[in-house]
């Protein structure tokens, strides 16, 4: 393997967690919901995920409680949000410190346990090709599941009737009633499908990305998710090309402590907010347009107001 192939692989590999969430996040926020809840429900899904593949000996049940356990976060997320109409703000931080303190107590059984990782794909003749075979046909599944995401869910935001719906009611939820639109069910749904895509993320981290538990592990992936929406103005494939971006400079960060080069890495680390700033600063100066967030963003409905 080349080194440029070699250093493409770990780009790949460090941004798909960013992506998953961040896909999930965007349907969230385009239904008008600020979800902060997602280093949480990463952190519970990267520990059921684990949890249940070692004590069940199989990798698809390990995903599919990781997914369970987003869901469930997101709905006691949605009960707050929805059911309640708390500031969403304080809803998503205490779920995210919940969240943490949560995956602690399901991995403290497992700290230390090793097992395999879910392999890649492998597609004779194909994942053998020079150069680009194991880049476009012997990654991970859970890489091709991301961009599958992003491709869906840029189809149903521009294309479909449900998106439209979705976005209407992200854009204002108060005309969106008016007009008969279910906006609560409309933003469990989204609620409720970010929360899996968190645990989705949350199993790639403990099941594949580095196939042991331990706590912490999700490193703030669940924050730059949330700035990578804003960075991407909103915007599905905007979105695909960040989480690369970003995935890169991790990466770089790694390979610049490797060299023993004198760069700071928390320069490196401190990347991905930076360049969510700069870019609401590009998005707001000039002409003054819009940056892309839903009208709606973070405000409370109350159907009887």
């Amino acid at each position: 393997m080349g080194v440029t192939e070699a250093i493409l692989l770990t780009v790949i590999t460090a941004a798909t967690p960013l992506l998953i969430a961040a896909l999930g996040e965007l349907v969230v926020e385009k239904a008008g919901v600020l979800n902060l809840g997602i280093e949480g429900m990463m952190a519970v899904g990267a520990a059921c995920g684990f949890a249940a593949a070692t004590l069940s000996g199989s990798s698809l049940v390990g995903v599919g409680a990781a997914v369970l356990a987003g869901l469930a976060l997101s709905a006691v997320f949605a009960l707050l949000v929805l059911g309640l109409a708390t500031n969403q703000v304080a809803s998503g931080l205490a779920l995210t410190i919940m969240g943490l303190g949560l995956s602690g107590l399901i991995g403290a059984g497992f700290v230390g346990t090793n097992r395999d990782a879910i392999p890649p794909v492998y597609i004779p003749g194909l994942t053998d090709l020079p150069g680009v075979g194991r880049l476009l046909f012997g990654e991970s599944p859970f890489v091709y599941v991301s961009l599958a995401l992003a491709l869906g869910i840029l189809w149903f935001l521009g294309r479909s009737r449900a998106g439209l719906t979705l976005r209407s009611i992200g854009e204002n939820h108060v005309s969106g009633h008016a007009l008969g639109l279910p906006v609560l069910r409309v933003r469990l749904y989204a609620i409720l499908f970010g929360g899996a895509c968190a645990g989705l993320a949350g199993a790639y981290l403990s099941l594949v990305y580095t196939p042991f538990w331990s706590p912490g592990m999700t490193a703030g992936r669940g924050w730059i998710a949330l700035a990578l929406v804003v960075f991407a103005s909103w915007k599905p494939l905007r979105v695909l090309f960040g989480a690369y971006l970003f995935g890169g400079a991790t990466v770089l960060q790694l390979h610049l402590q490797a060299a023993s080069i004198g760069f700071p890495s928390q320069a490196l680390s401190a990347f991905p907010y930076v360049a969510t700033i700069l870019a609401l600063v590009v998005m707001s100066v000039g002409e003054r347009k819009a940056t892309g967030a839903p009208g709606s963003l973070g405000a409370p409905f109350v159907p009887d107001r």
